[in-house]
């Protein structure tokens, strides 16, 4: 990150303001209702929810699905005046998949075998 890897960056902010989407908890309906003054919270974080705690599994899922995300978008740019875009979105992709426990994931593309010389 001090090296300012743009890509990285742009990878790590999507996916963290992902994580922190995933863990506000809905509004019910009740709730959007107003309240007359008499019946309104009164104090500081008299209105905080507490947010719902990720697993590690629930985490890595919103990884996954923030690299389909990419992945599915760059292969959307197929004109060749959008293949520089498309080459971050990879790059992006990949940085995520550093993140993952299982090496397959790290590297879903096979890598090409060579024919024995």
């Amino acid at each position: 990150m001090r090296a300012r890897d743009k890509v990285a960056v742009r990878a790590l902010r999507a996916t963290l303001a992902a994580l922190d989407n995933a863990e506000a908890v809905p509004v019910g309906a009740v709730e959007l209702r107003g309240l007359s003054l008499e019946e309104s919270p009164v104090g500081a974080g008299a209105t905080e929810a507490a947010r719902r705690e990720l697993t590690e599994a629930d985490m890595a899922e919103i990884v996954r699905a923030e690299i389909a995300e990419r992945v599915s978008a760059a292969e959307q740019l197929s004109s060749p005046a959008h293949a520089d875009r498309a080459a971050q979105l990879h790059a992006e992709a990949d940085v995520l998949r550093r993140f993952l426990d299982d090496p397959a994931e790290a590297s879903p593309e096979p890598s090409p075998s060579t024919p024995p010389a």
